[in-house]
């Protein structure tokens, strides 16, 4: 039982992170409960039928499909998580002064919450198919039923429950820096995945490494590690990276960081031809 819920407890735990931040970054948004609860329920079935069909994936592209299949995932969710990033960037404001009814800019947003959606129902579905796989090995090898429900229900539990203090620990957050703190632990959040994306294209041989360790810290503190396992997730710590995972990392926190500070910026035609209408010279630069 011990090894079932230290195998679950790591798989849950990365995807309840995942989760956690995206609740805490949509805090105050009518309807977010049915669309992460939609995300979690079709991230398990379409973790059960990639699961079943683990076999054939792995034989794709010259028996590389696995990797693939896991870096177009986090590529997947890299896209959405930065989509929604800008938008926060540009309606944070509407929601900091609103919260509970934000009017227009919610509806606005209703096409995020979809995109978060599927960040979630990614994150649960690469997780669970990690999950089930695990314990269908476990069970060929002969684990008594007792104790894989019991290693089961214990690694499910433990991964939840640090996934509610994350995210309680995050609604601490004093209302004016929120949306600050959570657009940021989701920047970091999408570097992270890039970088694992990039790790899992090197394993396929499709890019290259451009330095294959460029340091090796596990010594200090390992991957497989809980501290190492959870500052992955939430920042992309890797003990020992290759370059290209850098450069994935850097460019990913570029690019978003680049795209806050364009949808962040006041719109100024708008408020020159507010002025006109009231017979109001707008104001020189």
């Amino acid at each position: 039982m011990p090894g079932v819920a230290l195998l679950v407890f790591r798989e849950v735990l990365e995807a309840a992170l995942i989760i956690s931040i995206v609740c805490a970054a949509t805090r105050g948004v009518r309807g977010r409960g049915f669309y992460v609860a939609a995300g979690i329920a079709l991230g398990l079935l379409g973790a059960i039928v990639v699961a079943l069909g683990a076999g054939a994936i792995a034989e794709l592209a010259s028996g590389s499909g696995q990797e693939l299949f896991n870096a177009g995932v986090l590529l997947a969710a890299v896209v959405m998580i930065g989509w929604h990033v800008v938008w926060m960037s540009r309606h944070a404001r509407e929601l900091a002064r609103h919260m509970g009814a934000v009017g227009q800019a919610v509806k606005a947003g209703s096409s995020s919450l979809t995109l978060l959606l599927a960040v979630i129902a990614l994150a649960v579905l690469r997780e669970g198919s990690e999950v089930v796989l695990f314990l269908y090995s476990m069970a060929m090898g002969g684990i008594g039923a007792a104790g894989l429900i019991g290693g089961i229900a214990l690694g499910v539990g433990c991964g939840v429950l640090l996934g509610f203090a994350l995210y309680f620990g995050l609604l601490r957050i004093p209302l004016r820096h929120f949306f600050s703190a959570t657009n940021a632990m989701l920047v970091l959040l999408a570097a992270g995945l890039a970088s694992g994306a990039a790790r899992f294209l090197l394993q396929a041989n499709r890019l290259p490494a451009l330095g294959e360790q460029l340091w090796d810290t596990s010594w200090l503190l390992s991957n497989g590690s809980l501290a190492g396992k959870t500052l992955g997730v939430l920042v992309g710590y890797d003990a020992s990276p290759a370059g290209i995972q850098l450069a994935f990392y850097a460019v990913t926190l570029l690019v978003l960081l680049g795209g806050m500070r364009w949808a962040a910026r006041p719109a100024a035609p708008a408020r020159t031809e507010a002025a006109s209408t009231r017979g109001v010279a707008p104001a020189r630069p």
